[in-house]
């Protein structure tokens, strides 16, 4: 049967050359147009979710290690996948690095659900989940979870070398700065002066973090500073390159009397080298733990927990920082001080990490 034609319109004719072209432009922007909306559609599906991390000082070790191991678990909305050489973190999850006064902030602000996530010492996780030691009168902190031992932190007890200081002893006296308030290091800077019989009334001290502690001894009016951190400090090594400095043994009887005391502090060296002219110093060291608070979901403690031991995670770590080296997954419910979150001891059951 022939096919009628509309007599006025007269016979079809293929299209031209530019018309093809325009046809071809246009079906390739109503393309673009699906793939677009498609993705607005996908995005606003997985929405983001937002954990908070409490670090320490931009100048100490807490924040850049806090820093790799946020960068290593967050994986936003959007972000190429880790089979594609992409993001390797938990999808859809972006965590916050904040920068606080170290521990006891960090384990407080996870009591009061400013953080979800928190870098502590050891002893003040335990002292803080017990309301012991200096949470006596403050009360336990129920809600605290580990998701793993990190790296060894060290009490660097850091003077100048024109002052006249050889000994824990050599402090009465001196301007020395403490820490912060409401961090670990002054806990572990108290626990010590009383060892060797020296109060506050006995010191000119302040409570600075290592960065300020570092320039006020750069200018001359500081003697000496506490901080317990990874080695190496940037604060330290910054101040090494410019003043003579030394590193305060701690090995008399007295520090065995502290670490007897303590059950979470070992002994430890800060190795010659670290820092420019500065030779071996024996001191005591506590572990560094990541914390999460209870009430995040066990899925995705689990998925941060399996992010942070994947392989990408461990190049981050390793060339990232020098203490990143020492994150490793043998060593990861090693000293723990809390209860593990189930998310985390549900990991480390299926890879078989005893705990």
């Amino acid at each position: 049967m022939n096919a009628c034609w509309n007599n006025t319109a007269g016979p079809m004719k293929a299209p031209s050359s530019a018309r093809r072209q325009a046809r071809l432009r246009n079906l390739g922007l109503a393309a673009i147009a699906a793939i677009a909306v498609g993705a607005v559609t996908v995005a606003i599906a997985q929405e983001a979710r937002f954990l908070r991390i409490g670090t320490g000082g931009a100048a100490g070790t807490y924040y850049p290690i806090g820093s790799i191991i946020a960068n290593a678990i967050s994986s936003p909305p959007g972000s190429v996948s880790c089979e594609k050489g992409g993001s390797c973190g938990v999808p859809g999850l972006v965590a916050i690095v904040q920068s606080s006064e170290g521990s006891i902030e960090n384990v407080e602000g996870i009591g009061s659900g400013a953080l979800e996530l928190a870098l502590s010492q050891a002893d003040i996780a335990y002292w803080a989940f017990h309301g012991s030691g200096p949470f006596r009168d403050k009360g336990a902190i129920a809600d605290l979870r580990a998701i793993a031992n990190l790296y060894p932190e060290t009490l660097h007890i850091v003077v100048r070398r024109d002052a006249g200081i050889a000994g824990i002893a050599d402090l009465a006296g001196k301007r020395v700065s403490l820490g912060e308030e409401d961090s670990g290091t002054l806990v572990e800077a108290r626990a010590v002066l009383d060892a060797y019989g020296i109060s506050g009334n006995d010191l000119d001290h302040v409570h600075l973090r290592s960065g300020p502690s570092s320039l006020m001894m750069s200018e001359g009016t500081l003697d000496a500073f506490f901080i317990v951190a990874g080695y190496p400090v940037a604060a330290i090594e910054e101040l090494a390159r410019t003043v003579e400095i030394d590193l305060l043994p701690v090995n008399d009887p007295e520090a065995d009397t502290v670490v007897a005391y303590y059950p979470f502090l070992a002994r430890g060296v800060i190795p010659a080298g670290v820092y420019n002219g500065v030779g071996e110093a024996p001191t005591i060291s506590v572990g560094a733990q990541l914390l999460v608070a209870a009430g995040v979901d066990e899925e995705t403690v689990y998925e941060i927990t399996r992010a942070l031991w994947n392989e990408n995670t461990r190049k981050l770590l390793d060339q990232g920082h020098a203490r990143g080296r020492d994150i490793r997954l043998e060593t990861a419910v090693e000293g723990i001080a809390v209860p593990l979150h189930p998310g985390a001891e549900r990991y480390y059951r299926e890879v078989g990490v005893k705990q």
